[in-house]
């Protein structure tokens, strides 16, 4: 069975909205090589439809960078119940957004990746899909955003640290089994 990865960028203080205004100094040759490496493991991205729509608006023009094509080229899930139209070798999940998933995971192939921590967590915590958890913490303060799982029933989350890696730009990588997932 696939697993699911969601990748989620957090400031010491919790914060992940808009993370390309605080992360960007951070982003260096190291950081790049290392994300890159890590999409050899995915064959998929699923994403909410507020994310969707801000990466489909601009990703796609970024042509000739290894980690822009790769994501390009990966057939895209979005969770939406108001999206009908999609671009970007996107489909929109029909049907209760849990079941989708589901049937997503149960199909052969590598792991499925989801950015970012969002509306679209409340369901999958809720019915323990999340498998694994990465957060890349960040050296910066943001002081105001929304915070990692604000308005996310965490009941159904027993996280389990699984890896680590420290940047030499102060990033630190935090991996995290869900022991509760995979229902």
């Amino acid at each position: 069975m696939r697993r699911l990865i969601e990748a989620t960028y957090v400031s010491l203080d919790g914060v992940i909205e808009s993370p390309a205004t605080w992360s960007m100094p951070y982003w260096d040759e190291e950081q790049r090589s290392y994300v890159n490496s890590r999409l050899a493991d995915y064959d998929a991205f699923l994403l909410g439809r507020v994310t969707y729509q801000e990466f489909a608006a601009t990703w796609p023009q970024i042509k000739g960078d290894p980690y822009f094509d790769t994501i390009n080229g990966l057939p895209k899930f979005v969770a939406s119940r108001t999206l009908r139209e999609t671009t970007w070798n996107a489909t929109v999940l029909n049907g209760d957004t849990a079941d989708a998933v589901r049937q997503l995971k149960r199909q052969p192939g590598k792991n499925i990746v989801k950015y970012g921590t969002g509306n679209l967590d409340r369901i999958l915590t809720e019915h323990g899909l999340i498998d694994e958890f990465h957060f890349s913490v960040f050296p910066v303060v943001v002081g105001r955003g929304k915070r990692l799982f604000e308005d996310v029933d965490t009941k159904a989350l027993n996280l389990k640290l699984i890896g680590t890696k420290t940047f030499g730009n102060g990033v630190v990588l935090l991996k995290f089994m869900n022991e509760g997932g995979s229902r």
